[in-house]
């Protein structure tokens, strides 16, 4: 099929679920397409087995979107600096200390926390899964998803402090997450495991030099956008800085997202402020909503239809349940440091504790990442327990956080 005729199929599909979930399901967007897309999958299955439908064709579609190509070296770009776009520097620097850990150290403690329980729940249960294969899930649902953060947390009514830390560490641990997946990858696929020195040189090449390359072009672009006063050629620089500096930053071995998120910080807080005028940030802002919502839909309902693809057995379900659980204790584990430390409170640890691990969710970079993994029934397993904990995340974890949050109460200090 051509790219034009499958981004039609997404596209309308994305808007018929839109106006089913708007006028009669009702939840949460991006929750909502979600579950309307994967029950569309399972009814599809349903009328494959049945033989009225052609569940093969079906099939075909879906694999033949590359859905790894796809989010991580396109659609992630937009929906980054997006995200980015709208975020407050002033709520990220009252939260720097413990959103620097936590999304970086505390990446590292959470894939291997995750993995390690993941691996002995399996042993427990008589499932043989090979402790690297364990340590790499535990690193593929260590980072948290900004586009599903995003998508949620903004629409739940999350104290201030709470939505900085949750937000802002799902939009700057995706560079260290990679980092970690990649070096338990390395150890499973070439002859010769990293050493130390070189997994430190290539964080600091991708995570450092990522943000020190977002922070050059970022501030290249403020120029630009201060030296003209015409929305359409600002709008169309914003957008070239998304697509070009993401691309750009892929090519030079440097961390993209990070890079990305970097701009949009300083194009959405010293930009908005200093380089545009007020007709140009209403624009500006429309563009930029318009585009988070679109590709959003496009994206969770494209998770939904993988559900068609996805090997699930029985035996892949029950592993689900431990991937779920190992994945809910390992970033409970990594968050316990971070909310200790100095600084703006949310409460006692233990709940805080909770609101940060259920407002850390899963979503399709996770995915992505499976589905990067070598060919064979390791990855078949992994990809399977992988959607079910991203399932879980969105659909419950996502649906449920709003009433947590109301029912255990944040500290005043923490209030909008």
């Amino acid at each position: 099929m051509k790219i034009f005729q499958t981004i039609s199929v997404l596209l309308t599909t994305a808007a018929a679920a839109s106006y089913i979930n708007h006028k009669i399901v009702r939840l949460p967007p991006t929750i909502g397409l979600m579950a309307l897309s994967m029950l569309a999958s399972l009814v599809a299955v349903g009328l494959g087995k049945l033989g009225l439908v052609e569940l093969n064709r079906i099939a075909l579609f879906v694999n033949q979107i590359d859905f790894e190509q796809m989010l991580l070296h396109g659609m992630l770009a937009l929906l980054l600096f997006a995200g980015a776009l709208h975020v407050d520097l002033g709520d990220l620097k009252a939260v720097r200390l413990p959103l620097t850990i936590l999304s970086t150290v505390g990446v590292a403690i959470a894939a291997v926390a995750t993995g390690a329980l993941f691996w002995a729940g399996l042993s427990y249960a008589g499932m043989q899964l090979p402790l690297i294969y364990a340590l790499l899930f535990g690193a593929l649902t260590s980072p948290t998803d900004p586009i599903a953060v995003l998508g949620i947390i903004r629409k739940v009514g999350a104290p201030k402090v709470l939505e900085a830390k949750i937000a802002g560490e799902s939009l700057f641990n995706d560079g260290v997450g990679v980092v970690v997946f990649l070096t338990i990858l390395s150890f499973l696929t070439s002859p010769q495991a990293p050493t130390a020195s070189q997994v430190l040189l290539l964080l600091l090449q991708e995570a450092v030099g990522g943000a020190a390359f977002g922070l050059a072009i970022g501030y290249a672009f403020y120029i630009f956008l201060k030296s003209v006063d015409a929305y359409q050629v600002e709008i169309l620089l914003t957008l070239a800085l998304a697509c070009g500096g993401y691309t750009l930053a892929e090519a030079l071995h440097l961390s993209a997202p990070i890079a990305i998120v970097v701009a949009g910080l300083l194009i959405g807080n010293q930009g908005r402020s200093h380089a545009m005028s007020e007709t140009t940030r209403q624009h500006l802002d429309t563009f930029w909503e318009l585009i988070d919502e679109i590709l959003n839909s496009v994206l969770f309902v494209l998770i939904g239809l993988e559900l068609i693809v996805i090997p699930l057995t029985w035996s892949y379900l029950a592993a689900g349940l431990f991937g779920i659980a190992a994945s809910l204790v390992g970033r409970y584990v990594s968050v316990i440091l971070p909310i200790a430390l100095p600084g703006p409170k949310l409460g006692p640890p233990l709940r805080t504790g909770f609101l940060l691990t259920w407002g850390g969710l899963r979503g399709g970079i996770s995915i992505a990442l499976a589905l990067s993994l070598p060919s064979g029934q390791e990855r078949e397993m992994l990809l399977a327990v992988t959607y079910l904990t991203v399932s879980f995340s969105v659909l419950v974890q996502g649906l449920t956080f709003g009433k947590l949050i109301g029912c255990l109460n944040p500290a005043a200090s923490s209030k909008n």
